[in-house]
C-alpha cells in the first residue's frame, strides 16, 4: 500500500486540483499547473540525476518494499468490511482513519491531501472521471440559495460548524454502451368516414409497416456504491459525458473518493431492458400517419456491450437530527450545479408558529362565545 501526495515544484507545498481554472493549484505560492506540465516535469525528474529534489511533481511512493506504507502494521493495512483503516499522513505523521472503500481522503490534522494509491489498483483503477467545474465557494452559495426560501430548518443544520462539513466526493459510477439494431414489423390502420344521404360510410384500410435503424448508445450511468444514500448519488444525474476525461489520480488530491463496491453484472439484466425499451420506443415513433399500430414482431439486438467504470464529482453536505437519529443531506452535481435534498425540520419553530397564530384566534373565538 503506498501513500502519495501532490507537491509543488515550486515551493514544496500542497497542489489541489482547482475546479474553476481546470489545473492544479499550490495553496503557499498559487503556482497554477496542468496535467500535461505535471507529467512533463516528473518525466524530466525521472530521465535526471539521481537525488531527491525540492519540489515533487509527481506523486511519490512512500510505501516499504512489503507493500505497506512507513510506519503502518500488517494488521492496520489489511483491515476488514465495515472496520476503519490506519494510515500515517506523510505530511505531519498523523494517523489517518478511513475504511476500505475510500480512496482518497484527507489528514484530520494538517488538512494534508492524501491519496491511498493501492486501493486504485487493477480492476478498481478508473478509466474515466469528471473533474469538478465547481469549487466550493460556488457550492456554498448555491447552498445558502437553496435553503435560503426555506422556512424552519433548525439553525444547526446551516451553522458555521456544520457548513465547514461539506465535502467534494468523487461518487463511482458504471458507464455502459452498446449498439442497437432494431426491426419491428407492425400493422398500420386507417379509417375514413364520410356520409351519403343518410347513410354512414366507413372505410378501413390496413397497412404492412416496418422499420429498422441502429442506435448507438453511450454512458447509461448506474451507482456503483452500495453503503451511498441512492436518493443523494442517483438525484443528481445526470452528468456532460462528452465531458469525460481520461483518468487522473491528481484530480483526487484536496477530494474525497469512494470505491465501487457494487459489479456491472448487477445491473446487466436491468440496463439491458431499459436500452431495449428505450430503442423500441425510438422505433415506434418513427411511424406516423396511422390510426392505430399493431406490432407484429420485433428484435432488438445489442451489440459491442462494454462498461466503463469512472468517478464523477458531487459536493456533500450531511445532517443527522439527535432527535429523529434521522440524517438529512445536501447535493450539488460537482460539474452542473443540479442539487436534491432533504431538509430537517424544526419542530419547536413549528409549534411556535401554531401557536402565534392560533391562540389569539381561540382567544377571539372564546370572547365572542362569551357574548353571544
Amino acid at each position: 500500500m503506498a501513500v502519495i501526495t501532490y507537491k509543488c515544484p515550486n515551493c514544496g507545498g500542497d497542489l489541489r486540483f482547482h475546479p474553476e481554472s481546470q489545473k492544479y493549484r499550490c495553496e503557499y505560492c498559487l503556482s497554477e499547473f496542468t496535467q500535461e506540465q505535471l507529467e512533463e516535469m516528473t518525466r524530466q525528474e525521472e530521465t535526471g540525476p539521481k537525488g531527491e529534489t525540492p519540489g515533487v511533481a509527481q506523486a511519490k511512493d512512500l510505501g516499504a518494499n512489503d507493500g505497506n506504507p512507513a510506519g503502518v502494521t500488517a494488521d492496520m493495512a489489511k483491515g476488514t468490511d465495515g472496520n476503519p483503516v490506519l494510515y500515517n499522513c506523510p505530511n505531519c505523521g498523523a494517523e489517518i482513519v478511513t475504511d476500505e472503500s475510500t480512496t482518497a481522503t484527507f489528514c484530520y490534522y494538517c488538512h494534508n491531501p492524501v491519496v491511498l494509491e493501492g486501493k486504485m489498483e487493477g480492476g478498481y483503477l478508473p478509466k474515466y472521471a469528471i473533474p469538478f467545474a465547481i469549487d466550493r465557494d460556488k457550492a456554498l452559495k448555491i447552498f445558502e440559495q437553496w435553503i435560503g426560501k426555506k422556512r424552519y430548518i433548525p439553525k444547526a443544520f446551516y451553522s458555521k460548524d456544520q457548513i465547514d462539513k461539506m465535502t467534494g466526493v468523487y461518487f463511482p459510477y458504471w458507464l455502459y454502451s452498446c449498439q442497437v439494431d432494431g426491426r419491428m414489423d407492425a400493422e398500420g390502420v386507417k379509417h375514413k368516414d364520410w356520409v351519403t344521404g343518410n347513410t354512414r360510410y366507413t372505410q378501413t384500410d390496413k397497412y404492412d409497416v416496418s422499420r429498422e435503424g441502429t442506435m448507438k448508445v453511450d454512458h447509461v450511468t448506474r451507482n456503483a456504491l452500495s453503503k451511498a444514500n441512492r436518493k443523494l448519488v442517483e438525484g443528481v444525474l445526470p452528468f456532460e459525458m462528452e465531458k469525460l476525461q481520461p483518468f487522473h489520480m491528481g484530480y483526487l488530491s484536496g477530494f474525497v473518493a469512494e470505491k465501487r463496491d457494487l459489479e456491472e453484472a448487477k445491473f446487466q439484466d436491468e440496463v439491458q431492458q431499459e436500452v431495449r425499451g428505450f430503442a423500441e420506443e425510438a422505433l415506434k415513433s418513427e411511424v406516423a400517419g396511422y390510426d392505430a399500430v399493431t406490432v407484429r414482431e420485433q428484435t432488438m439486438d445489442l451489440k459491442d456491450e462494454k462498461w466503463d467504470y469512472a468517478l464523477m464529482p458531487v459536493w456533500t453536505l450531511t445532517y443527522k437530527d439527535p432527535k429523529q437519529d434521522k440524517i438529512y443531506y445536501f447535493a450539488c452535481n460537482g460539474q452542473t450545479g443540479k442539487i436534491c435534498g432533504e431538509l430537517p425540520v424544526d419542530q419547536t419553530r413549528l409549534l411556535l408558529l401554531f401557536a402565534s397564530i392560533f391562540a389569539p384566534l381561540f382567544v377571539i373565538l372564546m370572547i365572542v362565545g362569551y357574548f353571544l
